[in-house]
C-alpha cells in the first residue's frame, strides 16, 4: 500500500513539475508583413521576451492576417484567442472617442511632437482608456506622418476648395476636408490609384511609404510636405490576461515591449525618410515644402474641426497635444 501511495505521489509530483515548467505561449497577431515597421517590432519583441524569460515564455508571431484580419482580431483578443495585437488608432472608436485626437488635422508639427505627446502623461493615460472594456494599451507604434497631394499646389486652404479627396472612413477626416470647402470621398485603399488616375478623386493624404509603394506619386503632380496628420498603431493586450501574469513575467514583457517599440519606431522613421527621397528621385511628382506661415493658415482653417470633436476627445487631451509641439 505504501509503495502504491509512493508511486502515486511521485507521479503527481512529476506531472505537477511538468505543468509548472510549461512556458506561457503568447500569440502576437498583426495584419502586415514581417518586413514592415510593425512586423519588425513584433519579431523584435519575440526575440527580447524569449531572451529575458528563457523557458518561461514562447512568443508566436502571426503576420499578414494569418490568424485574424482587421475585422476579427479585436474580438479574438477579448476572447483570449490571441494575446497581443497592434491595430491602427482609428480602429478604437467603438471603445473610446479620445483616440480621435490622433486624427485631428494639423495638430502635431511632426513625428517628434507625436512622440512627446505619446510619452507624456495624457498619452500614457490613453493607453489605459479602454481598460473597462478589457483592453490594455502597451505602447504606440509609428507608421508615419501624412502628406497632402493633388494635381495643383495646396499651399493655402483656399487651394483645396472644390477638390475631391479620398479619405478613410473617419468622421474627423470627413470634417477635415469639409472645413476647407473640399469634397471628401470614402474609398477603399485598393481603389485609390485608379481613382486618382481616372480623376474620380483629385487628391489624397498618405505617409511617404504608401505614396511610393502604391505609386500614388505617378498620378499626382504635387505632394505637399504637410505632416498634417499621423497614422499610428497601439499595441494592446487582454487586460485580464496581462494582470493575471506573474509579476516578474509582466515586468520583463513590459521591458521587452518598450524596447521593441523603440526599435520599430526607428525603422518607421528611417523608412519614411527613404521613401520620401525615392519619391523625389523619381521626379514624377513635385515635392513642395510648406512654410510656417502656410501651415499656420491650414491650422487656423482646421480649428473648427478641433472644436467639433473637443467634447468627445477632451480639451485637456488636445491642449496636451498642442503643448507637445513646444520643444
Amino acid at each position: 500500500m505504501s509503495l502504491r501511495l509512493l508511486a502515486i505521489t511521485a507521479a503527481f509530483v512529476i506531472a505537477h513539475t511538468a505543468a509548472v515548467a510549461d512556458p506561457i505561449v503568447i500569440k502576437y497577431s498583426h495584419v502586415v508583413a514581417d518586413q514592415s515597421p510593425k512586423g519588425q517590432a513584433a519579431l523584435k519583441f519575440k526575440e527580447l521576451a524569449e531572451k529575458k524569460l528563457p523557458g518561461k515564455v514562447v512568443v508566436q508571431v502571426f503576420p499578414n492576417s494569418q490568424l485574424y484580419g482587421d475585422g476579427k482580431e479585436m474580438e479574438a483578443l477579448l476572447l483570449g484567442d490571441v494575446q497581443i495585437i497592434a491595430p491602427s488608432l482609428a480602429k478604437f472608436g467603438k471603445y473610446t472617442k479620445k483616440l480621435q485626437v490622433f486624427d485631428l488635422p494639423f495638430l502635431f508639427d511632426n513625428i517628434q511632437a507625436v512622440d512627446r505627446f505619446q510619452a507624456g502623461p495624457k498619452g500614457q493615460e490613453l493607453l489605459n482608456s479602454m481598460n473597462s472594456s478589457g483592453i490594455k494599451g502597451l505602447g504606440y507604434l509609428h507608421n508615419g506622418m501624412k502628406q497632402l497631394s493633388a494635381n495643383k499646389p495646396l499651399r493655402t486652404p483656399a487651394d483645396a476648395k472644390g477638390l475631391k479627396f479620398r479619405i478613410q472612413s473617419s468622421d474627423v477626416l470627413e470634417a477635415q476636408f469639409k472645413a476647407v470647402g473640399a469634397n471628401p470621398q470614402k474609398l477603399a485603399f485598393a481603389e485609390v490609384y485608379q481613382a486618382l488616375q481616372s480623376g474620380v478623386v483629385d487628391g489624397t493624404e498618405n505617409p511617404w511609404a504608401n505614396t511610393y509603394t502604391k505609386k500614388f506619386h505617378e498620378v499626382q503632380k504635387y505632394i505637399m510636405e504637410s505632416d498634417h496628420g499621423v497614422l499610428d498603431y497601439m499595441v494592446i493586450t487582454n487586460a485580464g490576461w496581462w494582470d493575471g501574469l506573474p509579476a516578474d513575467v509582466r515586468k520583463a514583457l513590459n521591458e521587452a515591449m518598450v524596447e521593441s517599440i523603440r526599435f520599430g519606431n526607428k525603422v518607421a522613421f528611417d523608412e519614411a525618410a527613404n521613401f520620401r527621397q525615392k519619391v523625389i528621385d523619381d521626379k514624377k511628382a513635385q515635392v513642395l515644402p510648406m512654410t510656417r506661415a502656410e501651415l499656420n493658415q491650414w491650422r487656423k482653417a482646421m480649428a473648427p474641426v478641433w472644436r467639433q470633436f473637443e467634447p468627445e476627445i477632451g480639451r485637456d487631451i488636445i491642449d496636451a497635444a498642442l503643448k507637445a509641439n513646444q520643444r
